[in-house]
């Protein structure tokens, strides 16, 4: 299949064949083809579908028809209502939220992944419904402990790729009432997150390693799960809108929809990779409008690693802060929109029984503070065991976080990025009149600010030093400041902030 590419959203029936789900054109051979589990030669051959250039022009004038249609509706321009646009400034000065993989994936203890990368069919996963029974997890203790991190909102899978449904759904029987437990789980984190004052996000997997008509014939996982059925791609786009319009009816006020799986039907992450190369058509822009038209503040985040598409609302940085890729995911530019980093504790999203690679507290401190030196939000993921407990490891380093912010906030909470970057050896956040210089590098030396904006220095200081203890910096006529002799960041103060009170931007 390398040399094919296909033509979206294309479908064509001639005589009493089958419908095809993708037409493809060969660009070293320039022979058309239908790929419906097979490849069938169009007007390549004896054995061709279509037999005269008549038939041929006709599919082809359907094809590129379908094709304009799909970019016109890539292309709509999006107007954010006004509480999407206050909701934007809400979620820009959050700066730190709760990721929370869990589900029936979390039973084997190998990751949110297991399904597709031990090839388990759907037949034996769905075993693990019935013994999905969280007798210990208990949403108070969870959004309690997202609060005491100084986190300001939770994102909690509600449908990951394995296609198990968190809440009470009426459009697919694996869901989280068929398991012994029985309970509503998004019903209880959304009651409790309201009761608490913390904002929810769901996140939903677009992709679906479950069903067969998930396109998963041209998608990049899910072909080891035993699926032999090409079922109907409508038939999925709709399944989506239900499930979605539930989650956006039944659970009060949602934050945002975070989505996931855009990128199965992609080439994988590259430089050269185009943004317009997608193997179906997901109707994408007809579920924003979806969500937007039910919940006019709920924000649109979309997992895809490339430039956001009109109808979102933020954009999505994985295990990577925005401008920088050491993931190989994140090729895309930085856009005006909010930004998020979303980031493992360890080194697995769910839960995965032999990764003991826990962050330190001082990593997570610089992811924070280097999202935020963007202008961008960290959210942290925990993948609790199983049966419903949060490890101690988790729960230990946010507890930590919690103590750092209360010490360390102000310079995080309600701040937009530095006029520089990120640098070498730290960076800036800025709000009310100061300016926050963030040091998180040993040994950094001096730290000189080039170019500095503003056209008064009125003082600084050490921000955990006591009130009144000014900090000596120097400000050049040519309009460099320079921080000499702070000192070193350490493991328990991994962030060395020296605060600035400036006036009148250049």
């Amino acid at each position: 299949m390398s040399g094919f590419f296909p033509i979206k959203g294309f479908s064509c029936l001639y005589r009493t064949k089958m419908i095809a789900r993708e037409l493809y054109f060969n660009r070293l051979t320039g022979i058309l083809a239908l790929n419906q589990g097979k490849w069938v030669v169009l007007g390549g051959g004896e054995n061709g579908y279509i037999r005269d250039m008549k038939q041929l022009s006709a599919c082809l004038l359907g094809a590129l028809l379908t094709l304009g249609a799909f970019a016109q509706a890539q292309t709509i321009t999006y107007t954010p209502s006004p509480q999407n646009e206050k909701a934007r400034e809400w979620f820009a000065d959050a700066k730190f939220g709760l990721f929370i993989h869990w589900g029936p994936f979390s039973i084997p203890g190998d990751g949110e992944w297991v399904m597709n990368n031990r090839n388990i069919t759907v037949k034996n996963y769905t075993r693990l419904e019935k013994f999905f029974n969280p007798i210990e997890f208990d949403a108070r203790t969870w959004v309690s402990l997202a609060k005491a991190a100084g986190m300001k909102y939770i994102t909690l899978i509600t449908r990951h790729h394995d296609g198990f449904s968190m809440w009470n759904t009426q459009y697919s029987s694996f869901n989280i009432m068929n398991t012994p437990y029985k309970k509503d789980i998004v019903k209880l984190m959304a009651d409790e997150c309201h009761r608490q004052g913390i904002k929810l996000f769901l996140y939903y997997s677009l992709l679906d390693w479950r069903r067969d008509d998930y396109s998963w014939w041209t998608g990049r996982t899910g072909h080891g799960t035993g699926r032999t059925i090409h079922g109907r791609w409508e038939d999925y786009i709709q399944f989506m809108k239900n499930q979605l319009t539930e989650l956006l009816t039944h659970y009060g006020e949602i934050g945002g929809i975070w989505f996931d799986g855009y990128w199965d039907q992609m080439d994988e992450e590259s430089k050269s990779r185009k943004e317009n190369d997608v193997r179906v058509d997901w109707h994408i822009r007809e579920i924003y409008d979806l969500i937007h038209r039910l919940q006019p503040q709920c924000l649109i985040g979309n997992n895809h690693h490339m430039t956001p598409l009109p109808g979102e609302d933020f954009q999505m940085f994985e295990q990577d802060v925005p401008g920088e890729n050491t993931s190989g995911l994140s090729f895309q530019k930085i856009s005006n929109l909010p930004l998020e980093t979303c980031a493992t504790t360890n080194n697995s999203w769910g839960f995965n029984i032999t990764d003991t690679t826990y962050k330190t507290p001082a990593q997570i401190v610089a992811l924070l503070v280097k999202s935020a030196g963007n202008g961008g939000n960290l959210l942290l993921n925990i993948g609790p065991m199983p049966n419903g407990e949060i490890q101690p490891e988790f729960v230990d380093r946010l507890h930590w976080m919690g103590h750092w912010l209360t010490k360390y906030g102000k310079s995080i909470y309600d701040t937009k990025g530095g006029y520089l970057r990120p640098q070498k050896w730290g960076c800036l956040t800025e709000r009310d009149g100061k300016v926050y210089v963030h040091i998180l590098q040993p040994d950094a030396g001096t730290v000189v600010l080039e170019h500095f904006p503003y056209k008064k220095l009125d003082s600084a200081w050490l921000l955990n030093s006591r009130p009144g203890s000014p900090y000596h910096v120097t400000l050049t006529d040519d309009g460099m400041l320079r921080i000499d002799g702070a000192p070193s960041p350490t493991a328990d103060d991994p962030d060395v902030v020296v605060a600035l009170k400036v006036e009148g931007k250049l």
